[in-house]
């Protein structure tokens, strides 16, 4: 079953996947002049060790975490941040609007939308509240699978993302959980309950079969025990 799950965990690792993240304005400082418009917008594109629910089922939960060296060997050099991860671009890396650094929470982004007015734009319906997420688009080239069962005895599956090859955008986002976002982990999801059906399925054909064998050694013993007799 390990090998299975590895098989599936690489399935999704060769596409790129999507998770929600919060956005917020930041407010100037004193020392800034508090005169003058910020535009700069910041939030966690995600955090470490912190198991998240990505789908929960009546058999099955399965939950995720990302490895805090999970973005020591990714590809950051030109990372875009745009609408629903469509569109227009609002900032970007390779201009110094976009910008991103790991510490010990997570990975934090912070983008600069003074650039043009359609950035500046979305900076206002961020600080009016109407966007207040943001979705991060990557490609995973490596990660572990743990198998555990919570206090009522549901099975939980944790995908532990431990390296991240590449980081495309930052975008903010309408509807962060939505099939577009969630596609791939849904993918997996279903693929790991069909595996596990077949398990189970397996382990039931095994067990009546274990049962079939042990009452014909009993009705055997037992016709023996007549001959005797």
């Amino acid at each position: 079953m390990d090998e299975e799950l590895e098989k599936l965990a690489r399935k999704i690792n060769a596409g790129r996947q999507y998770r929600a993240m919060s956005l917020k304005p930041v407010e100037k400082t004193e020392t800034e002049g508090k005169d003058e418009e910020s535009y700069i917008v910041e939030g966690y594109a995600t955090t470490y060790n912190e198991r998240y629910v990505l789908f929960d089922f009546d058999e099955y939960r399965f939950e995720e975490q990302v490895d805090p060296h999970a973005f020591d060997k990714c590809d950051m050099s030109d990372v875009i941040m745009q609408f629903d991860h469509t569109g227009r671009v609002f900032a970007r890396t390779s201009n110094n609007t976009l910008g991103m650094i790991s510490d010990n929470h997570g990975l934090k982004i912070r983008a600069d939308l003074s650039s043009t007015a359609l950035s500046r734009s979305m900076h206002e319906d961020i600080k009016a509240g109407l966007v207040t997420k943001m979705s991060f688009g990557f490609a995973v080239r490596g990660d572990r699978i743990e198998k555990t069962q919570d206090e009522n005895g549901k099975r939980v599956y944790i995908r532990t993302i431990t390296d991240i090859s590449k980081l495309y955008d930052v975008s903010a986002v309408s509807l962060p959980a939505n099939d577009g976002t969630e596609i791939s982990a849904r993918s997996w999801c279903e693929g790991v309950i069909a595996e596990l059906e077949a398990e189970r399925l397996k382990a039931d054909e095994s067990e009546k079969r274990k049962k079939m064998e042990s009452d014909e050694r009993e009705r055997k013993l037992a016709l023996l025990e007549f001959e005797l007799n």
